[in-house]
C-alpha cells in the first residue's frame, strides 16, 4: 500500500508576500505622490499670498512681491518652483490691488518624469496712504 504524497505548505510565506507587495507598493507610492503634490500646492498658495500681501502695501511694490515670494519658495521647496512667478497689479473686489501667480510642475515622486502642473494666484487689497 502507498502512501499519498504529502503536500507541504513550504515557500507559501514568499508568494503570499509578492502578492500582498504588487497591491501595496503602488497604493503606497500613490499616497506619497499626492501628499507630494499637496504639500507644493500649498507651499505656493502660501507664498504667493503672502507675497502678494507684502506687495500690496504702501511702501512696497510689485518686484518686492516677487522676491519675497521667490525667496519662501526657495527656502521650502527647490528653487525650480520659484521659476515661474508672476506679479500684476489687478482689481480686487472692485479696489485696486495685487495678484502673484505661482506656476510650477511636480514631478512624479520628485524624481523626474510625467508632472503634475499647479497653478496658484494670491491676491490682495493695496494698501492706501492717508
Amino acid at each position: 500500500m502507498r502512501r499519498p504524497a504529502r503536500r507541504d505548505q513550504d515557500g507559501s510565506a514568499v508568494v503570499d508576500f509578492v502578492l500582498v507587495l504588487v497591491v501595496l507598493v503602488p497604493l503606497f507610492l500613490g499616497i506619497l505622490q499626492v501628499s507630494l503634490v499637496l504639500f507644493v500646492r500649498n507651499t505656493l498658495a502660501a507664498a504667493a499670498s503672502e507675497g502678494a500681501r507684502y506687495a500690496a502695501t504702501a511702501d512696497r511694490g510689485p518686484g518686492d512681491g516677487e522676491a519675497l515670494t521667490r525667496a519662501q519658495l526657495s527656502g521650502v521647496v527647490s528653487g525650480r518652483f520659484a521659476q515661474g512667478i508672476r506679479v500684476q497689479e489687478v482689481l480686487v473686489g472692485g479696489a485696486p490691488g495685487v495678484a502673484v501667480t505661482v506656476r510650477a510642475s511636480v514631478p512624479a515622486l520628485g524624481l523626474g518624469g510625467p508632472s503634475v502642473d499647479l497653478e496658484v494666484v494670491g491676491r490682495a487689497v493695496e494698501e492706501t496712504v492717508p
